[in-house]
């Protein structure tokens, strides 16, 4: 049975993180873009990410620039924005696709674990969340429209 620990991502800093190590951990998994309409929801992400790092949780934010090019920028670029703008601690990946040929295995992998309205696997927009548990299974997808505060209470029931 596939886990989020059969996978290996790449860090905003170009390293490798074989995510077997946050395996214990419950995590939410997101696409993120620096120039969206749901782009203050790097606030609430980080609020929860403060909230309940402490008790084993952890925020994986995965910039995407595939929706309206709304990710443009490098690295360097988006890891200064969020911080500047958001005050965000919570680790951030490497730019990655989220769907088509190039799409990240995680996130493949993720979209067919829980699909989305009426069963669609394509993620549809920037900050689709994935909430997945101690056991490296995927429990919920969220959609863009879902405010992280929204989901605090299904983090709570997993720590």
């Amino acid at each position: 049975m596939t886990t989020i620990a059969d996978f290996t991502v790449t860090t905003n800093r170009g390293a490798e993180l074989a995510l077997k190590e946050k395996l214990g951990t419950v995590l939410l998994v997101v696409n993120t873009a620096s120039k969206c309409g749901f782009t203050y929801q790097y606030d609430g992400l980080e609020k929860l990410y403060q909230t309940y790092k402490d008790r084993g949780f952890e925020v994986l934010g995965f910039p995407c620039n595939q929706f309206g090019a709304q990710e443009p920028g490098n690295a360097d670029e988006i890891e200064q924005f969020c911080k500047i703008n958001f005050g965000v601690t919570f680790p951030l990946m490497a730019k990655i696709d989220v769907n088509g040929a190039d799409a990240s295995p995680l996130f493949d992998w993720m979209k067919s674990e829980k699909k989305g309205l009426m069963g669609t696997t394509a993620i549809k927009w920037n900050f689709t969340k994935f909430l997945i548990g101690r056991d490296g299974k995927v429990v919920k997808r969220y959609a863009p429209t879902d405010k992280p505060e929204a989901i605090a209470k299904d983090i709570e029931a997993l720590l």
